[in-house]
């Protein structure tokens, strides 16, 4: 039982060292690290749309067609807009008053962006090699966005 205990305290350590670390980024860089993510998710779809990327590179290269691709990625560029204005929006500080909803949308999007990490690193080697590498942006900024503790 006294091991059971042990290992309980020895993890809520790492969890707070976790947090505290987070927290030492400045929230200016999370958000400038959340806006190049999704800058960076729109300028791929745009280089998918316009025929310079293959469209086999992204989507785990299970697109049918380039057309069922097109509408893939015009989706994703919609989600990505949407996505930047609401970083800009949680990094405000008008949006003291709207902190509980902020983190728990940027709790809800680390997890989604956490599970898009797993796709990327199961998916081609665009992917593997270059996606993945931007979802690790996404996650690092929104974990930040999530652990903000402003006060009013």
């Amino acid at each position: 039982m006294f091991a059971l205990e042990n290992i309980n305290a020895n993890e809520e350590i790492e969890v707070a060292f976790l947090l505290k670390g987070i927290r030492n980024i400045n929230i200016k860089t999370a958000i400038l690290l959340g806006l190049c993510f999704y800058t960076l998710i729109i300028l791929i779809h745009t280089l998918v749309i316009s025929g310079i990327l293959p469209y086999t590179w992204v989507n785990g290269g299970r697109s049918e067609s380039f057309e069922a691709q097109i509408k893939i990625s015009f989706i994703s560029i919609i989600i990505s807009i949407m996505g930047g204005l609401f970083t800009i929006f949680a990094g405000e500080n008008k949006a003291v008053r709207f902190k509980r909803s902020v983190a728990v949308l940027s709790r809800f999007i680390v997890v989604l962006c956490f599970l898009g990490f797993i796709q990327q690193l199961l998916g081609t080697t665009f992917e593997k090699l270059v996606c993945s590498f931007i979802v690790l942006l996404g996650i690092i900024s929104n974990l930040r966005l999530a652990v903000e503790t402003r006060r009013l």
